[in-house]
């Protein structure tokens, strides 16, 4: 994903400049939402629940997809074409349940859509002009399904590793919350 042209409209402009920039301010969202979290034992084991299947979509779509290279169109692909976004989502929903805090869920509810949003323009964009009717094809879902078995060794090639590190990172200090009843 690159940056806008110098002439695009504002609105495109800071599209790409938050898709390109969405990792880096998630974690400055990362530190406000820890410190607006008000999570309990119950949330927190509700949260993690529902982040780590998202993590899982994540690890599912990260064992298929060959970034930039092709249109993958096996595993999770085949149902939705940003399954590693739609995992993102479920575990941006999982932190905000683990947090147990309504000003979180609007901090994260807003971040995600404005960012995924923006990166899910980007890389469309991207693949429209890489493949080209290729993609428009996957797009229109009258692209044939691939058959790729899932790969692990994929899925730490596309670094989701980092994903779990983070999630569970976030987990550990939403749970060091609970345990010291920081507020």
């Amino acid at each position: 994903m690159s940056a806008a042209p110098r002439g695009a409209p504002w609105r495109t402009r800071l599209a790409a400049a938050l898709a390109r920039r969405r990792v880096t301010l998630g974690f400055v969202f990362a530190a406000v939402v820890l410190w607006f979290a008000a999570p309990t034992r119950t949330s927190l084991l509700w949260g993690a629940i529902i982040a780590g299947i998202g993590e899982l979509i994540r690890i599912w779509a990260a064992g298929h997809v060959e970034k930039s290279r092709e249109v993958t169109r096996s595993g999770p692909y085949r149902f939705t074409r940003h399954p590693l976004y739609l995992g993102s989502s479920i575990i941006g929903i999982g932190i905000v349940v683990a947090s147990a805090s309504w000003l979180v869920a609007a901090i994260v509810l807003g971040y995600l859509a404005t960012t995924i949003t923006a990166a899910i323009g980007a890389e469309e964009a991207h693949l429209r002009d890489k493949f080209g009717s290729e993609y428009d094809a996957y797009a229109a879902r009258i692209a044939p399904p691939m058959m790729r078995s899932f790969s692990m060794a994929r899925a730490l090639d596309n670094r989701e590793h980092h994903t779990i590190a983070g999630l569970v990172v976030a987990l550990l200090l939403l749970a060091f919350k609970v345990g010291y009843s920081i507020r």
